[in-house]
This record gives C-alpha cells, structure tokens and sequence, in this order.
C-alpha cells in the first residue's frame, strides 16, 4: 500500500477521557475534537466518545457540520468565533454553540439572527490573561449594561488559562474568571462555566468547575510542565509506512544535501514531509516530499512503524506533541480498533 496506514485506538482515547473524568469532581466533559481530532478523525473520536462526553468542542463552523452530518447529537462548541453571515447561517442550521468574544461577535449574531428569524445559543469567552480571543473587564461591563438580544442565548461563559502549570498565574487567572461570571450570571441567568483544559484539570480540582475541555489528553498526552506516572495515559495513534526500496549504497549521497553514509545498507521507506512528517532535523536531509532514505538493512515492502511516541517525535523536531499530531496522518488510511493494544 503506498499510502502510509494510521492506526487509532479508540479504546485508548475512551480510557483517556475516563480517567480525566475521573479528575474532574463531577464536573462535565467537553471532549476537544478540533483539527479533526488532533489528527485522530474528529468523526471516529465523536461517536466513540458517545454516551462519555457531555459536549464537544471544534474551532470551525465546518467543523461542527461535520459532526452533525455524521449523526453526533450532543452540543457541539464552537471555539472561534463567527466571522460573517455565512459562519452564523450555517451555524445556526446545524444547532451549533457559537463563542462570543467581543461586543462585534454578538452584534453579529443578534443581526443575523433578527433578518432571518431565528434564535441560536453561545458561549461568552472572557480574556484572563492570554490575550487571544475574549472580552477584556472594561468592554464586557460596557456590553452588559448595553441592549441584550431576545435571539441569542448565553449559556456559557469560559477562559483558557495560558500557564496552567505555573500555581500563581493560573490562581491569578481563575480570581479573574470569578469576576467575569458573577456579572455575567446577573444579566443572563445561570451559565455553565468552563476555564479548565487538560493542563487545568491536573492542576487543581478547584478550577474543574462546571465543565471541563480537554483536548491533548484525550490523546494520551500532557502539555508542557505536567506528568503523570507511565501508563497513566495511553497514546492512540501510530503510524506506518512500507519500505519500497532496499539497496546498497553506492557511492554519492543519500537524499538530498551533502551527508554521506556510514555503512553500505540503505533502505527507502515510503513517507516524507507530504505525508506531514518534518525535514527539519530528520536525519541529515534525507528525507524528501514522499520518501525518506534511511541507513538500516530492511526487506522491500516491509512495514516500519514511523510514528508512536508524539513527545519524542516533537523533541527531535524542536516543535510540540500538538503540531506532530495533527501533521502525521496527513495522506495515511486511517484504521480504527477499538482496543488500547491492538
């Protein structure tokens, strides 16, 4: 097969997310299902987290119409917010949960809303620290105190906090979210709060709240500055290639660039940087747009696993688990089992 073979283990993941509801002190899980699951397939991930998670998180619109089409029932969050019409139509068509930012994105959905004679329900992302997206204290005052829209339901309101391992940063940060929701509960009713994502949830059982997003850790991996003990999590995804080529070197180099190997045995496995894997410190160079010549003596249409340890893979790469991830499977036929050692 020339395609590179991803192997999932769904069993794996639903084991992940028990054991950070298990964390959570009852709170509800908001399974992170974005980027297509980290590169895991958002679909598979969903429907086998069914009847686990309370919620599911995307980033796109898109996102979250996939989902549904697949027959995924539970809410679906969207965590960036809309960007026009379209964005809040689609939306709405597909009962997704749209996050407002600032005063423009619900503005947005209220006009919207009002022109084609439809209600929909958000989340409100308040900015405690890591200036990305969410109200600042000054604006969101100024926004409660102005007209609120009959068509948008805020059911919701969270943060994300930027140094969850760092205890006086993240204690900081949840101070702050206390006193977003206080306001926001007085003008819209009681809201399901949220500030807690893998990191959050490992950090303190306080910051758990109402709900929990995790998203790294439903993969079998932690974000920088925490550990568990080994075993504790299970990573899901491994990859594979074939070997189509077993040769001995003959003079020259191996790939492009100027490394020249050591011994006579080359092989030539079938993946390179159009498969998602990174060039940047792969080995002297040798890996190309489709395939990677390696200095190992190995029989032509072998399977090599190419994949299985994200950290160690991120390490060498001088990159993180997160963008390894979402890049490795990127032309690979994905197989599913339902088991954590398959």
């Amino acid at each position: 097969m020339q395609e590179n073979r991803a192997v999932i283990r769904l069993g794996s993941i639903r084991a992940n997310a028990q054991y950070f509801l298990s964390r959570a002190q009852g709170a509800k899980l908001c399974a992170v299902v974005k980027a297509d699951a980290y590169g895991h397939g958002a679909v598979a991930v969903a429907q086998a987290l069914s009847g686990v998670a309370d919620m599911f998180a995307v980033a796109l619109v898109e996102e979250g119409a996939q989902l549904r089409h697949a027959g995924v029932r539970e809410d679906i969050l969207v965590l960036c917010p809309p960007l026009g019409e379209d964005d809040v139509v689609r939306g709405a068509r597909h009962r997704l949960i749209f996050t407002v930012s600032d005063a423009e994105d619900y503005r947005l959905l209220g006009r919207v809303c009002e022109q084609y004679g439809i209600c929909v329900s958000c989340h409100i992302k308040v900015n405690t620290g890591m200036n990305r997206f969410g109200f600042d204290a000054d604006a969101f005052d100024k926004f409660l105190a102005g007209r609120l829209s009959g068509r948008v339901r805020a059911e919701g309101i969270y943060s994300h906090f930027y140094r969850p391992e760092d205890a006086e940063t993240a204690e900081k940060q949840f101070a702050r979210f206390q006193r977003f929701c206080a306001p926001a509960e007085r003008a819209f009713g009681s809201l399901l709060r949220h500030i807690a994502a893998t990191g959050g949830v490992l950090a303190s059982p306080v910051y758990c709240l109402d709900m929990v997003r995790v998203g790294i850790g439903l993969y079998g991996y932690l974000p920088e500055g925490f550990f568990l003990p080994a075993g504790t999590l299970h990573p899901a995804l491994s990859v594979s290639a074939q070997v189509a080529c077993a040769r001995e070197y003959r003079g020259g180099g191996a790939g492009y660039g100027e490394y020249i190997p050591q011994g006579k045995d080359l092989c030539v496995v079938r993946a390179g940087y159009a498969d998602g894997f990174f060039r940047a410190n792969a080995g002297k160079n040798s890996l190309c747009m489709d395939a990677c010549v390696e200095e190992s003596k190995r029989n032509k249409y072998d399977e090599v696993c190419i994949f299985s340890d994200a950290d160690a893979y991120a390490r060498r790469h001088g990159t993180i688990s997160y963008e390894a991830l979402v890049n490795v499977g990127r032309r690979a036929v994905r197989e599913y089992v339902s088991g954590e050692d398959e």
